[in-house]
């Protein structure tokens, strides 16, 4: 498992070369034709992997609950970021990998919700949640580095 870790902190590197240079009205632009910003698919990121690992784990959140009502699946953009509170949301998507990897080594994650996602994949596990959560995150780089094309 210790590879799926690795893809995940990989991913979110790439990701956060993809905002260097840009502008905080940049990230928060929602071009014609997308439903969401780059902010937006950063913050839901964070959100996703914590809701697929720890809340259908059975426990608590690692970040705040206002950010998962914001962004989990089926949100839109309602506020954009001050640069300070996307400083914050940058800092759990950077973090929260490693203690994922952590809190997955002491064996914390003893039971699961299953999870029917929308690709019809179900997800029964935490290690199937890894796996599904790396396939997530990399359908949203790409929606990030298209959403850069039109910047």
């Amino acid at each position: 498992m210790k590879i799926q870790f690795e893809v995940l902190r990989i991913s979110r590197d790439l990701v956060i070369k993809e905002l260097e240079g840009l502008t905080l009205d940049q990230i928060h632009a929602v071009p014609a034709g997308f439903k969401n910003s780059i902010a937006w698919n950063v913050a839901h990121l964070v959100v996703t992997q914590q809701l697929l690992h720890y809340k259908l784990s059975g426990l608590n959140c690692l970040c705040p609950d206002e950010l998962i009502e914001g962004y989990k699946k089926g949100t839109v953009p309602e506020k954009d970021f001050t640069e300070e509170e996307f400083d914050e949301v940058k800092d759990l998507f950077l973090g929260l990998p490693n203690t994922l990897e952590e809190d997955f080594e002491a064996g914390i994650f003893e039971n699961y919700i299953a999870y029917p996602t929308s690709t019809g994949l179900n997800i029964d596990s935490i290690e199937t949640a890894l796996l599904f959560n790396n396939y997530h995150e990399g359908i949203h780089y790409g929606i990030i580095r298209s959403i850069k094309k039109f910047l």
